[in-house]
């Protein structure tokens, strides 16, 4: 049964999630910068979107995306707020209308990464970047041992997972969804638990 929730719509963040966050955040600010008149999303941000809404205040536009949003972000002027399920719920944005694409712990839950990455490829303007964050192989271990064994992570969210992805699991469908090689950039992060990719779009011609 496909889920029906956001991700922290009905269980307060762990230690364990909350430190993923921190770790998310600091690697998307070391490689992005400022987002300061920029045209940014994140896709699959979680109830609160706590990472994407940390650009409120500078982006030009800040679009977040989930199956379901809080009150609270959808009632922010600055939030374009999108409810649904990936990837028809990014249908109704405008090809090449953003510049930064987030993507965090998300492509795992998904039954059709494929198409949500083709989607991001389609959204970016020229010169855009995504950045997406997935759990590893050696993750999985972890995820499963702190969920299901200490209980320190929400247990069914490990058990929504449909996917880890090494670099070299998920460089093969970044190269399918049309990015270029010379515009991927994917390694291992986190101590080894997640992968992140870079994923720059040519500049226009």
């Amino acid at each position: 049964m496909s889920r029906q929730t956001s991700y922290g719509q009905k269980q307060r963040l762990t230690p364990v999630d909350r430190f993923g966050v921190w770790l998310s955040m600091r690697r998307i600010r070391s490689t992005i910068g400022t987002g300061i008149n920029k045209r940014i999303a994140d896709i699959g941000c979680g109830y609160h979107g706590r990472i994407g809404r940390l650009f409120a205040e500078e982006a030009e536009k800040l679009v977040l995306v989930d199956l379901s949003l809080s009150p609270e972000l959808k009632d922010d002027s600055r939030i374009t707020a999108v409810e649904g399920r990936l990837p028809e719920a990014l249908s109704d944005l405008a090809d090449g209308s953003l510049d930064i694409i987030l993507c965090n712990s998300v492509l795992e839950h998904l039954d059709r990464p494929l198409d949500t990455l083709k989607a991001f490829r389609r959204l970016l303007a020229p010169e855009g970047i995504a950045l997406i964050n997935v759990p590893s192989w050696r993750g999985k271990w972890f995820l499963e041992f702190s969920a299901f064994r200490l209980g320190l992570s929400p247990a069914e969210e490990i058990n929504d997972h449909k996917a880890y992805y090494d670099p070299k699991d998920l460089w093969p469908l970044l190269i399918e969804a049309g990015f270029k090689p010379s515009g991927i950039t994917c390694f291992k992060h986190k101590f080894g638990l997640n992968t992140f990719a870079v994923c720059r779009t040519e500049p226009e011609i």
